[in-house]
Formats: C-alpha cells, sequence, structure tokens
C-alpha cells in the first residue's frame, strides 16, 4: 500500500464529499459497478480489484448520506508519474460535474504536486478530461503497451 505524507485528503463539490480515506470505500458498490456496468472492467474479479485499489490511491465522493456516488483511483509513484483510472460516477449521480470534480481532486492531492506526466484512457469522456487540461498524446508513436492473454 502506498504511504502518502498528507493523510487523508477531502474536497467538497456541492453536497458531496471526495475523499481518499480507504476506511470508508464500499468495496462492494465499487466492485459491482465496474464488474457489471463499466465498458473497461466488465467481469473483473473482486479480489483482483482489492489488490488493485490497496496499490493504489482512492478517491471516492460520498452523497450528503455518506453512500458511495462516484470513485477514481491513482496509479503513481508518487513524484513524477500518475496514471488515473477507474473513474466512475453511479447514475443517479450524473450530470452535476461529479466525474470532473473527482479527477480534479486527484489532480490536486498535495502530495502528488512534483508528478509531471499524468495519463489516462477513455472510451467516451474526452470532454471531461480536456476541461482539466487533459490531451492527446502528444507523441503516441513513442509509447507502446504490453498486453499477455489471459
Amino acid at each position: 500500500m502506498l504511504g502518502f505524507e498528507s493523510g487523508v485528503f477531502e474536497s467538497r463539490h456541492g453536497g458531496y464529499l471526495i475523499s481518499t480515506d480507504r476506511a470508508r470505500l464500499d468495496h462492494a458498490a465499487i466492485h459491482a459497478f465496474l464488474a457489471g456496468e463499466s465498458y473497461w472492467a466488465r467481469g473483473l474479479d473482486a479480489g483482483l480489484l482489492e489488490r488493485a485499489i490497496a496499490g493504489s490511491l482512492p478517491f471516492a465522493a460520498y452523497d450528503g448520506s455518506g453512500a458511495l456516488a462516484g470513485f477514481a483511483r491513482v496509479v503513481t509513484d508518487g513524484v513524477l508519474f500518475a496514471y488515473l483510472r477507474d473513474v466512475f460516477v453511479l447514475p443517479a449521480h450524473r450530470g452535476q460535474g461529479l466525474g470532473r470534480a473527482i479527477s480534479q481532486a486527484a489532480l490536486d492531492h498535495p502530495d502528488l504536486g512534483t508528478v509531471r506526466n499524468w495519463m489516462l484512457a477513455t472510451q467516451d469522456a474526452h470532454g471531461v478530461y480536456a476541461a482539466l487540461g487533459f490531451a492527446p498524446v502528444a507523441a503516441p508513436g513513442m509509447y507502446m503497451q504490453y498486453r499477455p492473454l489471459p
């Protein structure tokens, strides 16, 4: 598990609390959405997700009742590189800028202030991230990926 200097980081977006407090995470709800509804993690094993969250910096948004409204996690070395992934907002909370707010909270995290290379992948939310300063990779020919067969 990553250690971060500032401890729990929190911000607000309207009536929502965005927090990195691992003790508050609703792992079952996070898994239900990612494995059942997302296009990028459909069928993901709950145990693998638990390990992924443990090795990442999680950001969860909660409504006024304390229920999960959205989630994201940052895979990072904590110094130079960060990968924003698994960003989602539950359907009942969409249309209020919450996905953008969760992503902005990640960018604003005080322990990630030295990160100079933020990456993400999206199929359908380019406008959300462009508003935060993300842009297409300047030199896509430089980047490669390795995807072993399951």
